[in-house]
């Protein structure tokens, strides 16, 4: 008897961790941890292990908070698609009040974590939260321009670890931000290709112009250019102290022609499957480009 209470006890100890790290996204929580360690590595000469920790902690607690405030809004329409119906919320699991208790939690702790590094970090931190929970979710529902707002607290994590390490939003920040921001256009839009029957359900508008159509995937084709293209101006020196050498240039280029050539291919198909290899090249994109960025500021 005693050990069957201990397995009852072990297993909801794992549904309750598992509902956790489905209302705050931990994997998507960790990848934006991911580029705003990358964007403070850009701009420091010696590493603040201490403003690092914080920035990675204040980072993920100010992600969490957003996808929990995100689930609550849409636990309704959540309901409604499979992708999305066996979260915590629409199946009962948590309760809202739960819910919101930890995101109003994840909120002030990760402000205040934020804020001990320096108060602009604090601030676009607070401008992130508010814009995800307050604009890009309620737009969702109503116009494809969602996308464009929510690209904004999506472009941030980047180029706040630039504003924690160096107390300033300037030129290279806004290089940073800018990279990250035309990359959110084809990486969601895929997403969206790939979800659109069930966006539809929902009742929401994700791709441009609401439809699954050759001009959708031109607009992605045209936001892969324009990332690119900002991608590898830091090689022209006109981003102040974030610059990069010719050949980081070529191999960013390379891997900017690689995710374009999946978008070409979904204009001529529009298969699923090209769009899958959009969204999963689109990753590999981001991930790889900030790695890159890093090493070939440390060999400087």
């Amino acid at each position: 008897m005693e050990s069957t209470v201990i397995t009852d006890n072990k297993i909801s100890m794992q549904a309750i961790i598992s509902d956790f790290k489905q209302l705050t996204k931990v994997g998507l929580s960790l990848s934006v941890v991911f580029s705003s360690v990358a964007g403070y590595l850009l701009a420091i000469d010696v590493v603040n292990y201490f403003t690092l920790l914080m920035l990675a902690i204040g980072g993920f607690f100010m992600v969490g908070a957003s996808n929990a405030f995100n689930q609550i809004i849409e636990k309704d329409t959540d309901l409604i698609m499979k992708r999305t119906q066996n979260r915590p919320l629409p199946t009962g699991r948590m309760s809202v009040n739960v819910a919101l208790t930890i995101a109003i939690l994840f909120t002030i702790s990760g402000l205040s974590i934020l804020y001990s590094i320096n108060a602009k970090t604090a601030l676009f931190g607070a401008i992130s939260i508010f814009l995800y929970t307050s604009v890009y979710t309620p737009l969702k529902p109503v116009t494809p321009l969602s996308v464009f707002v929510g690209a904004i607290p999506g472009a941030i994590p980047f180029m706040l670890g630039w504003v924690a390490a160096t107390n300033e939003f300037g030129l290279e920040a806004g290089f940073l931000f800018m990279i990250q921001f035309f990359w959110q256009f084809p990486h969601f839009w895929a997403i969206g290709w790939l979800q659109h029957e069930e966006y539809q359900k929902a009742g929401f508008n994700m791709l441009p112009m609401g439809q699954k159509n050759k001009g959708a995937v031109k607009q992605i084709i045209f936001y892969t250019v324009i990332m690119i293209l900002v991608s590898i101006s830091p090689v022209l020196k006109l981003s102040g102290a974030f610059y990069i050498h010719p050949i980081t240039a070529v191999i960013v280029a390379l891997l900017g022609i690689y995710m374009l050539y999946f978008g070409v291919k979904l204009h001529k198909s529009e298969d699923n499957i090209d769009a899958r290899k959009l969204m999963l090249s689109s990753v590999l994109y981001i991930t790889v480009v900030q790695i890159v960025y890093v090493v070939d500021k440390f060999l400087h």
